[in-house]
């Protein structure tokens, strides 16, 4: 033990001596007392300090980097899902159903093609094209109007190269802050719900900032003794007005068709300034007025809320308040919180039902305009939106009433493309009017692309099956493309009767027509009716559930990719 402990002791002797010197170089004192070595130490001093913080710096913009690129990494793998998902449901759209509609859709979207193609030559980032003078217009105050309402029919008919173009323009070039007067109504349904609908379908971000940027701008309208909006705003200053051809009044479609966008806007910002303040305090002040029968005259006065001494409409300034009073509560879900919307759409139908009326000899089931108890023989174009709002809606009743509803529906189809078929051109006037012992005459001559026939025919094909009502769409299209389509896009017509020419495409032909007509030809599975919602400019959002206390946003992740393309199979209605 003891020879052990010794020899130990021995071997930690040159360790000991040698830590003693290393420890004479590292003291202070040292160095002190030989200060040419002192410059030298203070720099390496400096330096190794400088080091270590470049390090940790490096460290930390290391993390941030990676922070990111995980971030991009988990966007970039959501929308390669996206892309698989879209290919998945397009294989659907492009081979589930009869070589008939695969050659009608096809043609649709050569016609979208053409459109776009001279929009993008001569129009580009402008409100509309002139296709005769090869020109362009600014309609709605440069807001690229054509560009906007179009990107949803892109993303759907699978021009993805022309939507990433768009989608550019949108992220470079859309700017709000313009010194112009803008229609609350025109902007929120053709540009905000243009966005959103974009947003919806491709999940792209730049969307939404941008809806919600132009939803800012319009807030201020909203801001009357009322809560009824103005109709006008300045979107860089925001002074907000009515138009003086209403006399100060607030249009009745104007004020109360903009809660899909809005309501949609909160939903997917989490914010509920769009919704709660804004366009819900509108219904709810409405209600307070609302008659019996549900009908109320066009003009309302902001100041006070009440309704003017005007006509009552399902045609021009008076149709998408009750298009909207459905929509609105399908798309919450038709959750108990959205009860009081259907409520309030069941009593608008029965006042319709009181202003249907029959011609003879045909008995062609028509809408009335009332003024005061006056009834006046007279239908908008416009209000042939109605039969597909009356088979969207027929379903939240019990059977009897809907087979009803639905059957009105139907008859007013037919008189609608009636107004195609009883002119020369084969495409309808603005409005027509009733004689006593006549079935119909057309009044205002002209024709600028409009929608709502289409539009009806494509909700009746869903709900009933009968393909019918897709050989009526093909009509209406082949006098598009005889009478419409020029070299540089397609004009409206100023005769229906001779087929003379404007120069105006419309941004509505490209947003509404042209997509329904591509998803009349498609099986009801594609865009399905229990997952999207169409507002007024055609434009889809998807439905979510809404509750009493508050949005229920239970989308999760996978939910956000396009479910456009995986709907359960539709409603009623065959391939």
């Amino acid at each position: 033990m003891r020879k052990k402990s010794s020899s130990s002791s021995s071997s930690s002797l040159p360790s000991q001596s040698l830590w003693r010197r290393w420890w004479r170089y590292l003291h202070p004192l040292y160095h002190l007392k030989r200060s040419q070595l002192l410059p030298l130490i203070v720099l390496s001093f400096v330096a190794l300090t400088w080091l270590l913080s470049a390090l940790q710096s490096l460290t930390g913009d290391h993390q941030v980097a990676v922070s990111r690129l995980n971030k991009e990494l988990k966007t970039l793998k959501n929308q390669l899902e996206s892309v698989k998902k879209h290919l998945r449901g397009w294989s659907i759209v492009e081979e589930d159903d009869d070589p008939l509609n695969f050659e009608r859709r096809k043609a649709v979207k050569d016609a979208m093609i053409h459109a776009w193609t001279y929009y993008e030559m001569y129009a580009w980032g402008h409100d509309e094209l002139k296709p005769q003078t090869r020109n362009s217009v600014d309609s709605f105050g440069g807001l690229g109007a054509t560009l906007v309402d179009s990107l949803d029919t892109l993303y759907i008919m699978g021009l993805d190269q022309q939507f990433q173009r768009a989608r550019e323009w949108v992220a470079n070039s859309l700017n709000f802050n313009k010194n112009y007067e803008a229609s609350v109504f025109e902007t929120t349904i053709r540009v905000i719900g243009g966005l959103l609908s974009a947003y919806d379908l491709s999940h792209d971000d730049i969307f939404l900032e941008k809806a919600r940027d132009i939803a800012d701008r319009l807030l201020p309208a909203w801001n009357t003794p009322s809560g009824i909006p103005y109709n006008i705003i300045n979107l860089m200053y925001g002074d907000a007005k009515n138009p003086q051809w209403t006399g100060g009044k607030s249009i009745l479609a104007d004020a109360g068709s903009e809660q899909l966008e809005f309501i949609a806007l909160s939903q997917r910002t989490k914010d509920p300034k769009y919704q709660q303040k804004q366009v819900e305090y509108v219904i709810k002040e409405l209600h307070k007025i609302f008659p019996a029968d549900g009908l109320l005259p066009i003009y309302i006065n902001p100041l006070t809320g009440e309704t003017s001494y005007s006509k009552i409409t399902f045609g021009a300034m008076g149709d998408s308040f009750y298009e909207y009073l459905l929509k609105a509560w399908i798309q919450g879900n038709k959750t108990e919180a959205v009860k009081n919307y259907r409520e309030m759409w069941e009593t608008s139908m029965k006042g319709l039902k009181s202003l249907i009326r029959r011609t003879t000899p045909s008995s062609f089931a028509y809408i009335c305009e009332k003024t005061g108890s006056s009834l006046y023989d007279k239908m908008d174009e416009l209000a042939c939106f109605a039969p597909g709002m009356l088979a969207l809606g027929s379903s939240g009743y019990v059977p009897d009433e809907a087979e009803k509803f639905l059957s009105l529906a139907e008859e007013l189809a037919w008189t609608c493309y009636n107004f195609y078929q009883r002119t020369p051109t084969k495409l309808a006037g603005e409005n027509y009017f009733f004689p006593a012992g006549q079935d119909m005459t057309v009044g205002t001559l002209w024709s600028i692309l409009r929608p709502e026939t289409i539009e009806s025919l494509f909700y009746l094909w869903r709900f009933t099956g009968n393909k019918t009502y897709q050989e009526w769409g093909w009509n209406i299209f082949q006098a598009f493309e005889n009478n419409s389509r020029v070299d540089s896009g397609y004009s409206g017509l100023k005769d229906v009767s001779t087929g003379e020419k404007d120069d105006m495409m419309q941004s509505f032909f490209l947003a509404e027509t042209l997509k329904y007509l591509y998803l009349l030809f498609s099986p009801p599975s594609f865009i399905s009716l229990d997952e999207w919602v169409f507002n007024t400019e055609a434009h889809p959002l998807r439905i979510k559930d809404r509750h009493a206390s508050g949005e229920s946003d239970s989308t999760t992740e996978q939910d956000r990719l396009p479910e456009t393309f995986q709907g359960r199979k539709g409603r009623s209605g065959s391939t």
